[in-house]
Parts: structure tokens; C-alpha cells; sequence
């Protein structure tokens, strides 16, 4: 049934003992969409097409931005000098190989090997190679016996190429007349100042690097950091490019391109959809609607919760993209993923620049196929002018030794945990003087990290469940429903009996709706908003009251089936628990705001343990609240020790903690902690 919160028709009145009605009968569940299971990275992920160019122009506008934010880079980081390092050239006949390392910040290097074209005078493109999780990475080798397997398929025509096709790769490209820079992820080859453990195998939070001064990736710190093994190998990306531009005379800087498989596919298109300087790209086997990325290097929180992989890569257009399949997760491509992906090319006007080489006979690869469809891509669309791209020429394997750019004389740097936390101190200081220093990169992070505003509030619904008329007021219980989004909230609405103001009060509590009242009467502080002529709504929020069996909050959040403890698995992919109550309160506001008999003004107060939340949902609410009042307790995101506690929220201390809420809020809240209560409040 829909009514109105404020209308009193109810006649009879009820003793004075009371508490707080239930909305539901005892043992049923709230219609609530949140209630279902978790997503995770095994999950659909489709893509819907842009209508038109301008409807593309803002969503891939607001999709880019939530990607930098999620990977930790919105502001980027300072860029330090490369100080790079080239040496030790061996002549391979038509191509060289050098072995290269450069900072790509204070103290912190990327590793990897350098191919160029012999002989040629004229500027050329440069081409990244990001490997993929392939064991030993640059330095792979598959063996005799598979690489035999792998000729036998058709995969592969030689030996060598077979034994390391990555490095064929590479050889290939230098033929065509490419520079080549192939590089390892974090914790392969020569990149070991963080372990393979801590960038790949994560899985148990390290209680010694949780500190609110002192902290270790993947703590709660952290991520409220945005720091992540995502964001530094995609910044080692963003500085390959600084480093091919910068350092190589040879390379033209306006034809770079990037391809990668597997895990470096994946940081193929996200530093194609983040840089605007790469020109050419190619993810090979890793775009699907399908699995996302299964590695902690290639999740973050906040990364896909509205959107995945083909909507990244669709980022790119309408530059030339070509993407490769196999028979892994990407084998439905062809009929799911890539034709949205071919129609935004076409409502983009360049229906002939992506290209799916769809080869499902195939296990999980960068084969030989599939390197001659790039050799072919590259070849037209960085202008190599080959007559024949796909001839890939027999070549000597070159081992590890030959390799590794390490040695007596270029001794591997520091690494370990005191290095790791000296990394993160470092990048979590500069990025803190670039938020001080401009106030909208807070409001912008801030947006992007609660993702919350009444415009989703289209559908708001009132049921009223319980009226009860009380000793001077009307008390009435009931569901407020965003229909839109297919959640539920319960609510409360009390209605002074006379002489209403048209105000009404949000009332945030951690006992839910139960905050309004203290044992069996109502809090004074509730009394005297009566008496003041204000009618008071008070709200569950998600997880709390009739969210619950038993009433009682939960102390830690749901999270994905994966025991790994990195919050990226399950807040990569769903909204945190502070972000759903946040819109739960604009959920309410909508719902006052809509009721044509409702208030004309809508405070806020949020009180005991419940600041943080008012003090979100003020910020969101961009002005719809007249007066908020918060009592914050001294709490701040960055004092957060668990990834599962209800208030944790990644980003949050990046872009100023709980005082960029307060200051950068269009309603500026009266804050309690400074000043006491309000007249209008205090018994």
C-alpha cells in the first residue's frame, strides 16, 4: 500500500510503554537486492553499447575517471627522474638486445629487456610487452618436450619460439622494424623489491604492516590509500611509455603500442584506456565478459563494480584495437562482448579498427596465430610496411644469464617489508600535498569512491506497515523502497500531533530505527525535536535491525568464496557496506522529498558512532539536507584495522579521511564534537 508518511488519520492511543515496532512479521526477509549473492571475478559482466556519440562521450568520460581512482591513479603520482640505466648490447644480426632498468619511483625499478631494429636511421615505433603469468615470465622456457607439443598443435613452426614465444614476440616486432621494451610484472625476472608472495600470492593480512602510520599493501591502510600491486605495475607501465619517449632517441613518439597475454593483457588495456599516448593496442587472450583476472595484480577495490573488462578495452576507441581468443575465458567472445564492443566502434565511426582473432582450438596462449594476427594489426596501423608482417623467421633463444640485468656491478636493489612500507609512506605523502592543494581532486575522489546521489533514486516507494498514535504524536512504521535499485529500507516516521514545521529529521543511529528510543520511551533528544514541531524519521540502514536475524550488527561484512584476504575480491566487485548505507539515507531523503504532503525541509543528525555515515551522506546529498549535525567521536577511516570492518571504505584516506567529508560538504554539518548540541536538538 502507498501513503504518506505524514498524513495522520489514526484516532485511537496507545499506553505509554513502547519500543520500537518491527516492519516485517518475525522470521521474514526484507525484497531486498543486496541480500543476494556477492559478484565476484567469475561472474557475467556484458556490455551495453553506446547509443551515440555524445552518450559515449559522458559515460566513457565517468567509466575512465572510476578507473583511475580504483587503480590508485587519480592524482598520479609524482614522476621522478628515470635514471635509466641501458647496457651490455649483443648483436643478434638484424636486431640488438640490451638490457635495461630505470626508476619509476624514488627507489623503486622496472626490469626488462630491450630489442631494436639493426641498422635503421629513421624514428620507429615503440611497442610494450607486458608478460602474463607464465612461470619465470621473460626468463619462460617451456621445455623441449612442450615446446614440441606446441609444434605439433600448429601452435608454433620452431623450436625457440616455441621453448619462449614471449621472447619471439618480441624478436618478431624488432624485425619489423619495432623498438621493443619487454618488461616484468612485479615479483618476476629481475623484479623482486616485492616478492612474487606479496604481488601474486597474497593471502593472509600481515597484523605487523597494519598501523595507522606504518602499513604494508593490502592492509586496511592501504586501500584506503588506493595502494595496490594494480597501481604500481600499471605505473611501471606509464613510466615504459616515459622511458621509450624520453630515453630513445629511435622511437617516434607518436606511434607507441602495447600487447600483452593473460595477466599482461590485462595491463595492456588498462594502460591503453589511462594513457592517451599509446596509439596501438593489443590484449591478447584476456577480455571477456566472462572470468576478469583472477591474480591480485590485476584487482583493486572499486574496480569493477559497475563495469568490466569490455567496457575498459572499449575505453580505447576508437583507436585501434585487436584482441585475441582461446579456449579459456574468452572463447564466447565472438558472441558476447566483442560485438558491443564493434558496435561502439561504429557509432564512433570506425567500425574497421578493432578486430577479434577468434581461435577457441587453442588453449590459454600467445602463439604463434595469434602473434601473426598482431604482426598484421601492428603492421597496418603503425605503418611498418611489411609486405609479409606474418613470416615470423627461426631466431636463438636467449637464456637467463643472458638476460637478467642484474650483476656484481648493478647489484639488485633493497627490497622486503621495510622497504614496502617506506614505498607506500612515500607515495601516500606525495598524493596528500596534491589533494591539500586542490580541493577538487577531493570532491572528485570522494565521487567516485561512493558513487551514491539521489539522481538513482528515480522510483522511491512508502509502505506503511504500523500506525500507532501515541501520547502526543503519531508513530507510524513502514518500507521505503527504491524501486530502481531494488532496495528496501525500514523506517520509522514519528509526527508531532500539532503545530508540525515541515521539517523532518533523519536520525542516524547504530541501533537502526531502535535509536530513537531508550528502553521504553523515546531519547530526549527525540522528545525535544518534537516538541520542537520537527518530525523525526528513523531509518535500518543495510545490515542493521530487520536486516538481521537477531537485530544485532554484524562486526565483519560478507566477502566473495575466496579465503585470500585481499579485499579486492569482494569490494572490487561490490559496493562496500558504508557506501550502501549512505544511499540508503538519500534513498530517504527521496522518498521525503517526493511525498507531496512531506516536509519542506530535511535535516540530518547523526550521533554516537553513526557521524561518518551523516557525515557521507551529507556530502552525497550535494545540498538536499538544510541542517546536518554530526558527532564523529574522533573516528577516521585510516584508524580502520580490519578489511571486513562495516566502516571500512577504500580511497577514503586519500582524499582527506572524514574532514574533506565535513569541509567540502554543500551543507557544512555543526559538528558536536567542537561545539555540543545545537539549541534545536539539546533537552
Amino acid at each position: 500500500m502507498k501513503t504518506c508518511a505524514f498524513l495522520s488519520i489514526f484516532l485511537g492511543t496507545l499506553p505509554l510503554l513502547i519500543s520500537s515496532p518491527r516492519t516485517l512479521p518475525e522470521g521474514s526477509v526484507l525484497e531486498d537486492k543486496r541480500l543476494l549473492a556477492l559478484k565476484d571475478l567469475h561472474g557475467y559482466f556484458p556490455f551495453a553499447p553506446p547509443q551515440s556519440v555524445e552518450e559515449w562521450s559522458h559515460r566513457s568520460a565517468k567509466i575512465r575517471h572510476q578507473l583511475k581512482v580504483a587503480v590508485g591513479l587519480y592524482p598520479e603520482p609524482s614522476k621522478c627522474p628515470l635514471n635509466a640505466v641501458i647496457r651490455d648490447r649483443t648483436d643478434h644480426g638484424d636486431f640488438t638486445v640490451e638490457k635495461v632498468f630505470f626508476e619509476t619511483l624514488p627507489g623503486y625499478y622496472l626490469t626488462g629487456t630491450l630489442y631494436r631494429p639493426k641498422d635503421s636511421n629513421k624514428k620507429r615505433p615503440g611497442v610494450l610487452c607486458p608478460h602474463g603469468h607464465w612461470k619465470d615470465a621473460r626468463f619462460y622456457d617451456a621445455g623441449e618436450a612442450k615446446a614440441k607439443q606446441q609444434m605439433d598443435k600448429g601452435a608454433e613452426s620452431n623450436i625457440e619460439s616455441a621453448r619462449n614465444p614471449y621472447q619471439a614476440r618480441c624478436v618478431g616486432l624488432a624485425r619489423l622494424g619495432c623498438t621493443v621494451f619487454q618488461y616484468d610484472m612485479i615479483g618476476n625476472s629481475d623484479n623482486h623489491q616485492i616478492s612474487y608472495e606479496i604481488a601474486h600470492k597474497f593471502a593472509k593480512q600481515r597484523p605487523a604492516m597494519i598501523s595507522e602510520n606504518k602499513w604494508g599493501l593490502y592492509s586496511p591502510q592501504a586501500e584506503s590509500h588506493l595502494q595496490s600491486i594494480m597501481m604500481l605495475q600499471t605505473w611501471n607501465s606509464i613510466r615504459a611509455i616515459d622511458f621509450m619517449q624520453e630515453e630513445l632517441e629511435d622511437v617516434d613518439p607518436d606511434r607507441i603500442a602495447v600487447t600483452g597475454a593473460s595477466g599482461g593483457g590485462t595491463q595492456t588495456f588498462m594502460v591503453s584506456a589511462l594513457d592517451p599516448r599509446v596509439k596501438v593496442s593489443m590484449p591478447a587472450v584476456m577480455v571477456s565478459t566472462a572470468m576478469q583476472g583472477g591474480c591480485t595484480c590485476e584487482n583493486a577495490a572499486l574496480l569493477r563494480v559497475n563495469e568490466g573488462n569490455i567496457a575498459f578495452a572499449a575505453l580505447f576507441a576508437p583507436k585501434p584495437l585487436g584482441l585475441t581468443t582461446a579456449d579459456d575465458w574468452t572463447k564466447e567472445m565472438a558472441t558476447k562482448g566483442f560485438p558491443e564492443l564493434k558496435k561502439t566502434y561504429q557509432i564512433l565511426g570506425a567500425p574497421q579498427n578493432t578486430m577479434l582473432h577468434n581461435r577457441i582450438e587453442f588453449g590459454h596462449n600467445y602463439n604463434l596465430p595469434s602473434r601473426q594476427a598482431m604482426y598484421g594489426w601492428f603492421n597496418n596501423y603503425l605503418g611498418l610496411g611489411s609486405k609479409e608482417p606474418e613470416n615470423e623467421r627461426p631466431h636463438t633463444r636467449l637464456s637467463k644469464e643472458k638476460l637478467s640485468v642484474w650483476d656484481k656491478e648493478h647489484p639488485m636493489p633493497p627490497g622486503g617489508d621495510e622497504f614496502e612500507i617506506k614505498l607506500l609512506q612515500s607515495l601516500a605523502k606525495d598524493i596528500r600535498k596534491k589533494v591539500k592543494s586542490d580541493p577538487r581532486i577531493a570532491r572528485m575522489g570522494w565521487d567516485a569512491i561512493l558513487d551514491s546521489d539521489l539522481k538513482r533514486c528515480v522510483d522511491v516507494e512508502w509502505d506503511l506497515v504500523v500506525k500507532n498514535q501515541r501520547d502526543g504524536y503519531l508513530e507510524m512504521a513502514g518500507i521505503i523502497k527504491n524501486v530502481t535499485c531494488e532496495e528496501q529500507v525500514p523506517a520509522i516516521f514519528l509526527y508531532p500531533d500539532s503545530d508540525w514545521n515541515k521539517r523532518a529529521v533523519i536520525w542516524l543511529s547504530r541501533s537502526g530505527k531502535d535509536g530513537l528510543y531508550e528502553g521504553n520511551e523515546l531519547k530526549k533528544e527525540v522528545k525535544k525535536l518534537l516538541l520542537g514541531g520537527n518530525a523525526v524519521c528513523g531509518i535500518d540502514l543495510f545490515m542493521q535491525g530487520e536486516f538481521l536475524k537477531d537485530g544485532k550488527e554484524s562486526k565483519a561484512t560478507r566477502r566473495v568464496n575466496n579465503n585470500r584476504e585481499a579485499t579486492a575480491y569482494t569490494f572490487g566487485y561490490n559496493s562496500t557496506l558504508f557506501v550502501h548505507r549512505v544511499r540508503d539515507v538519500l534513498t530517504t531523503i527521496k522518498m521525503i522529498q517526493s511525498d507531496k504532503h512531506g516536509a519542506r525541509k530535511i535535516d540530518l543528525v547523526g550521533m554516537r558512532e553513526a557521524g561518518h555515515w551523516a557525515a557521507a551522506a551529507n556530502y552525497a546529498a550535494r545540498g538536499a539536507i538544510d541542517r546536518t549535525v554530526i558527532e564523529t567521536g574522533g573516528f577516521k577511516f585510516i584508524r580502520v584495522r580490519s578489511i571486513r570492518d562495516p566502516d571500512f571504505l577504500p580511497g577514503s584516506s586519500r582524499y582527506g579521511d572524514i574532514e574533506a567529508l565535513i569541509n567540502y560538504a554543500k551543507t557544512k554539518p555543526w559538528v558536536v564534537d567542537s561545539k555540543g548540541l545545537p539549541d534545536w536538538i539539546r533537552p
